[in-house]
This record gives structure tokens, C-alpha cells and sequence, in this order.
């Protein structure tokens, strides 16, 4: 018993590049110790992603299975421990999220296919869609380094902190560029005699 807790103990004052390479010989005591420190976050990240608690669940747990099989991927000249395995929770988001935008999309075909009953759902709808384009329009208009930092914020959940550390840049940079990239959206809707999509 003694041995174990000595054990745990061990873990907790390792390095997390100290625990990957453990990780990468299958050291379930590394791994145990990894998701001891980074799984809340990894969770919040999925539950801002996913929107859903049981959801969230379900991709941290895929997300830290992926870190388990791929431990020998990690290359700490690319960044933190924390920042790749939140990069894998939200690769994965990203994959389920258009697995569920797939789903949606063959689901929204069927039901367009149907006969609609009301006619203002069809008007709400066309509004919606119409909505999206306008968005989409005004994104295009962006450049990269802009359109990147708007898509991590609002897209995909991501802090200005973590952005800056995800893209290697500053956080006044981050700030900056978003600040920018909202102003340049305000425009395009201001110069088009439209109202700003809610």
C-alpha cells in the first residue's frame, strides 16, 4: 500500500514532458496523473464546443483516449502538454460537430422533401439561411489572421489565452486582430444597409 501512494506521489512532481515520455511506454500511472491535471480543462473546452454536459463527457473521454494511443505524437517543440492535448479536444470537436452538421443537413434535405405546412416556418427558415450567407459574405472579406482568431473565439470556444498560446503569438495581438475582425464585419453590414445578425 505504502509503495502505490509512494507511487502516485512519484507522478505528481513529474514534468508533464516527463509524463508523455512515461506515457509512450504505456505508463498508466502517467497517464492517470495527465488526466488528473489537464481533464477539467480539456472539459470545458468540450463542454463550450458541444454545448451539452453529456456530450462533453463523451469527447473528453474520446479525446484523452486519443492522447493514450497517441503519446508518441506529441513534440514539445510545438507547444505545451496542455495546449496539444487541447488541440486533440478540439480536432475531435471539430470532427464530431460536422459529423452532427452532416446529420443535420441529410436530416434538413428529408424534411424539406416534405410538404410544409406552414408557411411562416418556410419564411423563417429562408430568413435564417439567408442570415448565414450574409455572415459567411462578410467572414470572406476577412483576412486569414483575423478570420482565424473570430473562427477559434466564436466557433470553436477558445479563450484569448488560449488562442495565443494555440497560434505562438500575444495576447495583445490576439485582442487586437479580433478587435480588428469585429470592426471590419460592423462595416460590411454598415456599408450593405444591413442590420448586424444576432
Amino acid at each position: 500500500m505504502f509503495f502505490v501512494a509512494n507511487q502516485n506521489r512519484q507522478y505528481t512532481v513529474l514534468a508533464d514532458e516527463d509524463l508523455m515520455s512515461l506515457l509512450e511506454d504505456g505508463d498508466a500511472g502517467a497517464f492517470a496523473a495527465l488526466y488528473d491535471r489537464h481533464s477539467r480543462a480539456a472539459y470545458s473546452l468540450s463542454y463550450r464546443m458541444m454545448g451539452d454536459r453529456q456530450a462533453a463527457e463523451d469527447l473528453t473521454q474520446d479525446a484523452f483516449l486519443k492522447v493514450w494511443r497517441s503519446a508518441g505524437g506529441y513534440r514539445s517543440e510545438r507547444g505545451s502538454v496542455r495546449t496539444w492535448i487541447l488541440s486533440i479536444v478540439h480536432n475531435r470537436g471539430i470532427d464530431q460537430l460536422r459529423s452532427l452538421a452532416s446529420r443535420r443537413r441529410t436530416q434538413d434535405r428529408v424534411e424539406q422533401s416534405a410538404p410544409r405546412s406552414q408557411p411562416s416556418e418556410a419564411f423563417a427558415e429562408t430568413w435564417r439561411n439567408r442570415q448565414r450567407e450574409q455572415i459567411r459574405e462578410a467572414l470572406d472579406t476577412l483576412p486569414a489572421e483575423q478570420l482565424k482568431i473570430l473562427e477559434l473565439a466564436y466557433f470553436s470556444g477558445y479563450t484569448h489565452v488560449e488562442i495565443s498560446n494555440l497560434l505562438d503569438i500575444p495576447l495583445g495581438t490576439v485582442k487586437g486582430r479580433m478587435r480588428l475582425g469585429l470592426k471590419k464585419i460592423r462595416d460590411y453590414f454598415g456599408q450593405k444597409d444591413m442590420a448586424v445578425p444576432r
